[in-house]
């Protein structure tokens, strides 16, 4: 499994995060490593640990090119070339024994406010470019670490039943609600395409005239839940998940919009004060869901029923993948073309440029903790658009 997940692009940080610090531990796939962004702007993942002595290059520090050993002085580049040893060549001028010395090193991008990072063979696949990077709205990431194994978080993404039970009717449950209960799921579909499965549904409530029918939502492949947000289920390793959200909220008016900066945040998982877990929002609740399964789900106790039609097609899938690496194929999903590699569309209900909301700035629904300061900044660029889209009403223009 390790294999195909190092035939995609993981993001393991936010660019935001680098403004306030230049090196940063991080483990992915089981490897402890280190991310940094040198004073000429290029990123870097290393090995923590200098080929020289092995000291840890968490607490190297950046220079123009490179990261730079603090504990005697080795400069490495964001390849894994050697560009200096101060001691050797101060003895052996002509020596070339760095040229002999490298340290492992992987593929880092940034993209949409994310640091990216390729820890497979060369070549690597194209980093995708999803439509709704480029939607008008106030962008956010926020990220946490989930103490079990990265697949039953994914097979979430593709099971609607648990919306039902886990959102609707357990948060009634919460708030000391003794009302009736959600509308109830009375069908489900499944669809596969390139980037992933597509999943649909009517309830109570809805026909097939809906969207939730109509146009789904997207299990997007291998790990990642996609909404009109993105929810990827990055592999720490076997036993751990890093959750990195990527989410948007849709701004009044029409005026141009950007943020300089993408913030990025880090959600807690339990109550500081109880230890207990936090339920209150949308994910902290499916993180309960999934840490109750174990580490690892032992999947040899379960019984699949009807609505897990979606996991059962995810499980095939991974199977499938697994055998077209070791095959020497590329997986589902690897883009190559550069020419289809531009605002990939993604089915989204409401389409990409979907109303704001009319009432005011909503509260952030899917994770608690969100800093004081980035709500305040959201609420200060819905005001500013809203003014400015009222403005625009009363001149005419």
């Amino acid at each position: 499994m390790g294999e195909l997940l190092r035939r995609y692009w993981h993001p393991v940080a936010g660019a935001a995060e680098f403004r306030q610090q230049s090196v940063k531990a991080v483990r992915v796939l089981g490897e402890d490593l280190v991310l940094y962004r040198d004073k000429g702007g290029n990123y870097g993942l290393v090995d923590q640990h200098c080929p020289h002595r092995r000291a840890d290059l968490t607490c190297g520090f950046v220079e123009e090119r490179g990261l730079r050993c603090n504990y005697h002085g080795w400069l490495f580049d964001y390849t894994g070339r050697c560009l200096h040893q101060p001691f050797e060549e101060t003895r052996h001028p002509a020596g070339r024994f760095k040229d002999k010395v490298r340290i492992k090193a992987y593929q880092v991008q940034q993209k949409a406010g994310l640091v990216w990072v390729y820890l497979g063979p060369a070549p690597a696949p194209l980093l995708p470019d999803w439509d709704r990077y480029y939607s008008r709205g106030y962008k956010q990431i926020a990220i946490s670490e989930i103490p079990c194994n990265w697949f039953q978080c994914q097979e979430n993404s593709i099971d609607p039943v648990h919306f039902e039970w886990l959102h609707d009717n357990w948060s009634r449950v919460l708030r000391g609600e003794d009302g009736p209960r959600a509308p109830a799921h009375q069908r489900l579909g499944f669809d596969e395409f390139d980037y992933g499965f597509v999943y649909r549904r009517i309830r109570e409530d809805t026909t097939e005239d809906h969207e939730l029918w109509t146009t789904g939502r997207v299990c997007l492949w291998p790990n990642c839940l996609y909404t009109g947000h993105f929810e990827w289920r990055v592999p720490i390793d076997d036993t751990r998940t890093l959750s990195v959200g990527w989410f948007i909220d849709e701004l009044p008016g029409d005026a141009p919009f950007e943020q300089d900066v993408i913030p990025c945040w880090y959600a807690p998982v339990r109550d500081e004060r109880t230890g207990r877990w936090i339920d209150t929002h949308v994910m902290n609740q499916d993180f309960i869901a999934w840490v109750g399964q174990g580490v690892i789900a032992d999947r040899t106790k379960e019984h699949l029923g009807e609505s897990d039609r979606g996991v059962i097609l995810i499980r095939k899938r991974l199977l499938e993948d697994m055998a077209a690496v070791a095959a020497g194929r590329d997986p589902k999903g690897a883009i190559r073309d550069p020419g289809a590699n531009h605002s990939v569309h993604l089915p989204i209900i409401g389409g990409l440029n979907r109303p704001a909301a009319k009432a005011g700035p909503p509260p952030f629904p899917f994770l608690a903790g969100q800093p004081e300061e980035v709500a305040k900044e959201f609420e200060q660029a819905w005001r500013n658009c809203a003014a400015a889209a009222s403005e625009e009403l009363t001149t005419g223009g």
